[in-house]
Formats: C-alpha cells, structure tokens, sequence
C-alpha cells in the first residue's frame, strides 16, 4: 500500500465509507448522507482518494463564479501522512483551472492546527475570520484564500 491512490469522481456507492471517514473526523463539516448523494448527482464537485478498492478520503468543492470554495476534506487517520490529503487538493484545484478560476477560498476552524498547517504549506492565507461560525462547539471560522492567477513574471 505504498502507491499513490487513485483520485476519482465521488459516486453515490462512497457515501456510507465517505460518512465513516467524516465520523472519525469530529473536526470536518459533519454532513448527512443527503448531502454527498447532491455531490455523487453533480450538484457539487466532489474526489475521493481510492487505495486497492478502498476510500481513504474525500473532498467536496463547488464552484461560484470565478472561484472555487472547498467545503469538506477529509481522510481516514490510518492514511494522513502519506499526501492523500494534498492529491484531493491538487485534483481540486486542478478542476478549478479547467474554468479558470481566480482564487480558492474554504473555513477552518481556528483550533484545527493540523488543517491550518496544511492548507498554508500549500499557498493558502488567512485572510478573514467568521466569528462563532461553527457549533459543537462553537467556535471562530478562520477564512483562507489562495490566488490561482498566473504568477506575472
């Protein structure tokens, strides 16, 4: 299981492994099967990161107007570490070049230092704060943005 899984389109027989995945992740967006069943239809993008038949993650983005905002990633604890997390990202943002998309946007919450970390080794900043954004517990969103313009140069 060293290969690097394979990202593919969200289908709707991934959302029982997808909710099992977001349960084990308390600090996820926690959604309902109804909601990866909109993404699995078109309704959103949505990639998982798929090893030997098995899901070891997700992320869920949708598009608006000219950027990208990604609304849900996460991967089993077994698989962090091993770039899953970094290849849904990449998809993602591959996607967004396909529309040209100017900037991607997402929510962290402000606790959530691993995600925080990860997102900034990726060009990420924060760039706002959404005051009491979460519940269970409530807590601060901070807002990060990165541009996805052509470096001019």
């Amino acid at each position: 299981m060293n290969a690097r899984p394979i990202i593919r389109v969200l289908e709707p027989r991934d959302v029982e492994t997808i909710l099992a995945i977001q349960s084990g992740c308390p600090e996820v967006a926690q959604w309902i099967a109804e909601d990866y069943v909109r993404v699995a239809n078109g309704e959103m993008a949505g990639w998982v990161a798929e090893e030997e038949g098995r899901v070891l993650g997700f992320l869920i983005a949708r598009r608006i107007m000219s950027e990208i905002e990604v609304l849900n990633l996460a991967v089993e604890a077994a698989s962090r570490g091993r770039s899953v997390g970094s290849s849904l990202l990449h998809r993602s943002l591959e996607w967004a070049n396909e529309f040209q998309a100017e900037r991607a946007i997402l929510e962290v919450r402000e606790s959530n230092l691993s995600a925080l970390h990860f997102y900034e080794r990726r060009g990420f900043q924060a760039v706002g704060r959404r005051p009491r954004y979460y519940t269970s517990p409530a807590e601060d969103a901070l807002v990060l943005s990165k541009s996805l313009l052509p470096v001019a140069g």
